[in-house]
């Protein structure tokens, strides 16, 4: 059985620098980094009706507080401290930090914001692993915004242009994969995804390439990395070769 992926969205915030200078230490040596191994997590998930707006809701609801509830631990064991984001669900295009351009979901890390829009597709073709990872993604870019890396990554961006902008963007959306990754090591079961993880980094693989968020095989190689190691020490996606990040 195989899904066809819906890539989550990105942080409304740029990304880079050139390949030559120093990467700052928030991003090869973060804190988060030094998190542990988490323990497995049971999460209330319920099942999602299809054609049902409100069941999407109690859907993603449910997986923020599970979210919320995996990385305010690994937080802690880090020594950092953990504030929940707030969760915008919408059927429209409009979201506190503008327009929303992706497909479906984006963090605004101004308002520190998970803004989550519930498409067409959503409630015709109701896949749980595809709804579930438009939350386990976008909480990957609220931890880069909690430990210092979005802005980080912003202050490069701006340093940057062209390819270099282009590189940092892949390590970007590739660590919120991995962080993704991570919390799926703990909690993947209770989610009852409806598919394999292999079969799920296969259709990951399959998805459609995207400029910001970089080559798909990366993209499950990263994630599969934060699954596997099961800890945020395996997503340090700035410090990882080239050919990694593209």
């Amino acid at each position: 059985m195989t899904a066809g992926l819906a890539l989550s969205g990105t942080a409304s915030a740029a990304t880079a620098r050139p390949a030559s200078a120093a990467m700052p230490a928030v991003l090869t040596q973060n804190k988060i980094y030094r998190s542990g191994t988490p323990s497995p997590q049971s999460c209330a998930v319920p099942e999602i009706n299809r054609g049902n707006t409100a069941s999407l809701k109690a859907f993603h609801m449910a997986m923020a507080r599970c979210a919320n509830r995996f990385w305010a631990t690994r937080f802690k064991a880090a020594g950092l401290a953990y504030s929940a984001p707030k969760v915008q669900i919408t059927t429209g295009s409009r979201s506190v930090c503008g327009r929303i351009t992706t497909n479906g979901a984006q963090y605004c890390p101004q308002q520190r914001t998970v803004v989550i829009r519930i498409m067409k597709r959503d409630l015709t073709d109701p896949f749980r692993m595809n709804v579930a990872h438009s939350v386990a993604h976008e909480w990957g870019h609220h931890v880069q915004q909690l430990t210092g890396i979005l802005d980080a990554q912003n202050t490069m961006y701006w340093r940057a242009t062209g390819s270099g902008r282009t590189i940092l963007s892949h390590r970007l959306e590739m660590q919120a994969e991995c962080f993704a990754g991570t919390f799926y090591s703990a909690a993947l079961d209770s989610i009852n995804p409806g598919i394999t993880w292999d079969e799920w980094l296969n259709s990951v693989t399959r998805a459609g390439e995207s400029k910001t968020h970089g080559k798909p095989a990366n993209l499950a190689y990263w994630q599969n990395r934060g699954y596997s190691g099961a800890s945020a020490r395996f997503c340090n996606t700035w410090s990882a070769p080239k050919p990694r990040v593209l």
